[in-house]
């Protein structure tokens, strides 16, 4: 378990994580599924090392064309996700993460495979309440490095649609009455998709004055009635990987 003396001279520990402060570093690629960080860190990383088991919340860190670079996974829901980023950024220095994740498409224009640069994550819950009783539902993404990674994506010939997203608390494939909750969505966000994460990431890196963005591969497409399988949704985002790496590289110069 890995420690440090906070202002105090008490001990601050990360308990979710057993990492050497030194083999995280400071741009962090964050897929939701340990097995997707163990995919990339074994097809597109360099010398990776493991530097994370502990819940099986696996993280390497290794080299993308020289620069170091680590790959943590975050779980499931905005609670996992919160838990995570934190710890990264407060006791591991982290400057910026890239969650790179999955998602459902509410836009009838988008597609299986399309990739999503998240602008705002909205969400109906109360993380903001709960961390720090503020009112607050609507988080947005760090503009310097959105920048970047468009920039990044029309190099590369990657379609990237920067859109706003839902962020929710229940997976939406099993809710009730999904035609309810649609209608739901603040019209003036126009929410292209949703996903369970990048709410609690936005939020925590704007409260602790980091950086943080999140693109998004649709796995399954609502008025399309199209759907990946668990294998492409490991495997086939590869688009969106590189889309990363490339702009994390950017970013450690």
């Amino acid at each position: 378990m890995s420690m440090w003396l906070n202002s105090k001279g008490g001990i601050r520990m990360s308990i979710h994580c057993n990492s050497n402060k030194e083999d995280i570093k400071k741009i962090v690629l964050m897929p939701g599924d340990p097995l997707r960080a163990k995919y990339i860190a074994e097809n597109f990383l360099d010398n990776a090392k493991l530097v994370n088991t502990v819940r099986n919340m696996l993280a390497y860190t290794g080299t993308y064309k020289g620069k170091e670079i680590t790959v943590f996974s975050s779980g499931m829901g905005m609670p996992s996700m919160g838990i995570y980023c934190y710890e990264l950024y407060k006791f591991y220095d982290v400057d910026a993460i890239i969650r790179i994740g999955s998602c459902g498409a509410y836009d009838e224009s988008l597609n299986l495979f399309d990739t999503i640069l998240v602008n705002q994550s909205y969400t109906e819950g109360n993380f903001a309440y709960e961390w720090n009783e503020q009112n607050c539902h609507i988080a947005k993404s760090n503009d310097e490095l959105n920048h970047i990674i468009e920039e990044t994506a029309t190099e590369l010939k990657i379609a990237c649609r920067k859109e706003n997203t839902l962020c929710n608390d229940c997976f939406d494939g099993y809710l009730d009455d999904i035609p309810a909750w649609i209608r739901r969505f603040p019209k003036n966000l126009n929410i292209a998709a949703c996903e369970m994460e990048a709410f609690a990431l936005f939020y925590i890196a704007n409260h602790l004055h980091k950086k943080a963005a999140c693109l998004l591969t649709v796995v399954d497409a609502y008025y399309k009635n199209q759907e990946s399988t668990s294998e492409e949704r490991e495997k086939s985002l590869n688009d969106m990987i590189r889309l990363a790496l490339e702009s994390a590289i950017k970013l450690s110069h």
